[in-house]
Order: C-alpha cells, then structure tokens, then sequence
C-alpha cells in the first residue's frame, strides 16, 4: 500500500454552508419538539402506562448500537491487521463517537425532565444493566477518543493496536449490556432472552457499516475523490455477510420461542395477528431490512454498482429502525402475564389484562426527538471532516492494493 494522505473535506463553501444550514434546520424543529414535551408532559406523545419507551428509544437504540458497529472497520485495521481498512480506521472512529452521542442525547431529552441526568450520573444501582450502560457509555467515548488519538499523532502511532484491542474489546462488552437490557426483563415475554446480547452485536455490525458505507461515499463523491472498487467491494461484501447472520439470529430467536409453549401467544402476536408490528417486522425488517439488501448485495451486478450498495445501505437502516420497533414497542405492546391462566380485572396500568395487546401510535414530537438525534451525528461528523484530517485523499485501487494491476 502507497503511503495514505489525509486532508480535510474540502466540499465548496456555498454547498458545505447551505447543507449545514438545512441540518441545523432540523435541530432546531426537534429542539422546539423537545421543549413543547417538556412544557406540556409526556402526556402530548404515544406513550402511557403499559408503553413507556417510544419512538425516541426506538431511535436512541438504535444509534448507540450503530456507533458500536461503525468502530468495527478501524477494529479490523488495528485488531486483526488488515492494511487495506487503515485509511478508513479515522473516520470509523469518528463515526462511532458522533452516533453514540446523538443516541445518548436523545435518550437525555426524552427523560421528561432533563435534570433527572444528574440522578443517573450520582446514584447508581448496580443490580441494574441501565447502571452498568451509563459507565459503558461514557468509557466507550474515552477510549475512542484515544483510540483517534493514537491514529492521527504520528508519535503515539505505535499505541494505536494495544489501544484498538481495548476498543474492540469494551464495544462488545458496550453492545452485550444493551442487548441485555432486553434480555434480562424477565417480565415481558418478548424480552426474556439470553440469545438478545450476541444478537444485538451482529445487528451493530451491519447498522453502523451501513451508515458508514453512507457516509463514506457522500464524502468522497461530493468532493471527486478518487475511492476505489476494491475498498467498496470489501465493505459491501461485509454488509452482506453481516445482514446475513442478523436474519440467521432472527430466525434462531424466533424458532427458539416457538419450541416453548409459554412463548406461543407473543409469537402469534409479532408473527400473526399483531397489526402494525405484525407488518412492521415482516415488510420493514424481515423483507426491505434483510432480503431484499441480501438480493442485491449478492447479485453479480447490482451488488457492484454504486447505486445499489447506496440502495442496499439504505434499506438496512430503515430494516435497523423497523427492527428496533418490533423490538422495543412490540415487546411492550403484548399484555405482561403476571397471573398465568388467571383472569386479571382490567387496570390502568394493562397489568396482567386479557385482553387485546394495547397498540401505541408515536407523536410528531416524538419522532422529529429521534431525528433530531441522528442530524446532531451527522451534522457532528460533516463538521469535524471539515475541520480536521479524517479522510484519505484518495482510496483509488492503486493506492490501496499495492497488487493492483
């Protein structure tokens, strides 16, 4: 490999300027949704009683498991010695910063009343994953700062795979506590599994590839850099595999419900008769999120065009949200058996009902929180390539593959 130049994004001023505009547009529409639902209470979103995470968590979730993924191509670069993804390591890094704390900001915003921030960093209660999450969170965002660190100052260049190996290490551990926060409720059926945590780590792979392979080709192509097919094709590859074992998890997940008769009424829910979440996990994740992006990321032709890995990143994303639904508000929605095979009187709190599954529909503050969450990480990022040396010059095959040609 030729020596790797970097250089800032060097995109016109007017357009730089006119899409900063546009995003900060957006954040300031979610800033004024925040204080419209801090002002009025929680009671003006979707949420209630029975359903107490919405489309904010949905979001949140979301961006924190992708920024874990997005580090995995610096991790392949430093941790398993792969030359070809070095020059990506620094905005892997990056990336993986930015959507963590968008994520985490949302997740502040939507806590009603954002001073109860102060409760959760001065008292901790270890018997409880959401305690264990705010030290992961926080230590994740250190040691990549660090792990950046090591990257781009030349003198500290031999730190970076003892640095990376901490990384790599504390992201799987980071990305466990999340799935387990799902899997250690033993009160929703949904919820109640050990396979969530290695499910949740496969899941953060393809979500922050997805956004990565994103991300990387707006950079490159709005600014003409040269950026090779060997590099895309490598990524693309991965995106596959990755969305690949996702499906096979969703299937283990699933069939392994199934062979539990306790499992068999939340499985007729989500797979059957749930409505919205019914379509949500087959059309949303099951279909645009994993076969369709698999058809096109394994096809001779549209998996080597540019157009179709764009396609194919886009619809694991909207696959990742559609997942974190399902995930999220379909496991709340289905009535928690409190009293097995006994009759509950109805409650306000849908404690132990035999009734329908209660059906939640988000509010416009709601989602324009999460979307504001992911602007703040995007616009985080533009503005950091801007300023600092976070992309190579040129990822042309010839300077990436020394056996080019």
């Amino acid at each position: 490999m030729k020596k790797i130049q970097y250089r800032e994004w060097g995109i016109e001023a007017p357009r730089y300027w006119g899409l900063l505009a546009v995003l900060g547009a957006i954040i300031a529409v979610a800033g004024f949704a925040v204080l419209h639902m801090e002002h009025e209470g929680h009671w003006v979103t979707g949420m209630n009683n029975q359903i107490v995470w919405g489309t904010p968590h949905v979001f949140a979730i979301f961006l924190i498991v992708a920024a874990s993924g997005a580090l995995n191509v610096a991790s392949i670069s430093s941790v398993f010695d792969q030359k070809l993804y070095k020059p990506l390591a620094r905005l892997s890094g990056l990336l993986a910063m930015t959507l963590l704390v968008g994520g985490l900001l949302v997740l502040v915003l939507d806590l009603g009343q954002p001073a109860r921030l102060i409760v959760a960093m001065t008292t901790y209660n270890f018997k409880s994953i959401f305690a264990w999450n705010v030290l992961l969170y926080v230590g994740f965002l250190g040691i990549v700062a660090v792990y950046l660190f090591t990257m781009m100052e030349r003198k500290a260049n031999s730190y970076t795979k003892g640095v990376g190996v901490v990384a790599f290490v504390w992201r799987l551990i980071l990305t466990t506590g999340t799935g387990s926060i799902f899997g250690f409720l033993v009160a929703r059926q949904g919820y109640d599994a050990a396979l969530l945590a290695p499910m949740f780590i496969i899941m953060s792979f393809a979500y922050g590839l997805a956004i990565y392979l994103l991300v990387l080709m707006f950079t490159f192509n709005s600014e003409g850099r040269a950026l090779g097919d060997k590099i895309l094709g490598r990524l693309k590859s991965l995106l596959g595999i990755f969305v690949s074992a996702i499906l096979y998890f969703v299937l283990v997940y699933h069939l392994t419900n199934l062979y539990g008769t306790e499992n068999h009424e939340y499985e007729a829910f989500i797979l059957l008769n749930g409505g919205v979440y019914t379509a949500t996990f087959w059309v949303g994740w099951v279909l645009l999120g994993m076969l369709v992006p698999m058809a096109i990321l394994f096809h001779p032709a549209l998996g080597n065009s540019r157009g179709g890995i764009v396609a194919a990143s886009l619809l694991v994303i909207l696959g990742g949200l559609a997942a974190m639904y399902v995930i999220v508000i379909g496991g709340q929605a289905f009535p928690m058996p409190i009293f097995p095979d006994k009759i509950i009187l109805e409650s306000g709190f849908h404690d132990g009902v035999a009734g329908a599954p209660l059906y939640y529909s988000p509010s416009l503050p709601e989602l324009l929180l999460g979307i504001g969450g992911v602007t703040v990480a995007l616009t985080v990022t533009l503005v950091a390539v801007r300023m600092l040396k976070f992309l190579p010059a040129s990822l042309a095959d010839e300077v990436v593959d020394p056996h080019h040609g």
